[in-house]
């Protein structure tokens, strides 16, 4: 799934669309995770004039009318010319100046909507921090963990608590700071709590870098596959030896998702964290 490297990838990969006119729009699959509107016709003859990413949302922005695209578990937009041949999975098709942007997507669970004041309150406006921004910090994670009796994974990937942390990034991160996957959050103490915060934007501007992951059929809208697979430590490699001490990694699902770790790495600790102090940003 494409996960916040990926997306900003993305978006960032489509910047030669910016100041093109809308020529033309075809949906030749309206059935995503939720129909694709059927007045898209009103984008033609519209400028579009930004494109920016709020957690794992693309936001386009027309002259007149704003769009929230999400990839879903295996979409991708590709920047090709009409005449090129179409793929199975080929939804929607949007004839810009001097260049077609086709959104493909073969599990469906991506999504193509107006940015209208109802998806802004649904999907916009309940989002926690970006990771990257400066409200990302110490003291604001120690508040949020403070009372979570969850595992910090599962509380790493609330998207109420901080946005686009996905499965690989919140894996590696807790792999490189020695925490258990499965530690309840609020036993985190104030120093795991910094260094966490610290290598969640280390890892995740790592992932930019390198242009997000590839582990099955990712690639930008430049048809540009990314690396950061290649420096993966814990994620995907259960069974293998720790890179550290040699111990076999092992794997257990936490949240519905797969969860790796090092047993000798990264101990499972029961201690309750008790402090009341608070964390400096």
């Amino acid at each position: 799934m494409p996960e916040l490297p990926e997306v900003e990838t993305t978006k960032t990969s489509l910047q030669p669309l910016l100041n093109q006119h809308v020529q033309a729009v075809q949906v030749l699959n309206a059935r995503l995770r939720w129909p694709i509107p059927a007045d898209l016709n009103k984008l033609v003859g519209q400028r579009l004039t930004a494109l920016k990413r709020r957690s794992k949302y693309i936001l386009a922005e027309f002259e007149q009318d704003q769009m929230l695209w999400h990839l879903g578990m295996s979409g991708s937009f590709r920047l090709c010319q009409p005449s090129d041949e179409l793929r199975k999975h080929d939804h929607l098709l949007i004839d810009f100046e001097d260049v077609q942007l086709r959104y493909h997507d073969p599990r469906r669970f991506g999504c193509i909507l107006w940015l209208d004041q109802q998806h802004q309150s649904k999907l916009i406006d309940t989002l926690g921090p970006e990771p990257l921004s400066n409200d990302f910090n110490a003291a604001y994670l120690w508040q949020k963990l403070r009372n979570k009796k969850v595992a910090i994974k599962v509380a790493l990937m609330d998207n109420h608590i901080v946005v686009g942390v996905g499965n690989i990034y919140a894996t590696e991160s807790l792999f490189n700071i020695g925490v258990h996957p499965a530690q309840s959050a609020f036993t985190l103490t104030q120093v795991q709590v910094q260094k966490l915060v610290f290598e969640v934007k280390r890892i995740l501007k790592q992932a930019i870098d390198l242009g997000g992951s590839t582990l099955r059929d990712y690639s930008n809208a430049m048809g540009e596959n990314g690396y950061f697979q290649q420096t993966l430590l814990a994620y995907g490699r259960a069974g293998d030896m720790c890179v550290n001490c040699e111990t076999t990694l092992e794997n257990l699902k936490l949240g519905q998702r797969a969860s790796v770790f090092c047993p000798q790495c990264q101990p499972l600790k029961k201690t309750i964290n008790t402090t009341k102090n608070t964390v400096k940003k």
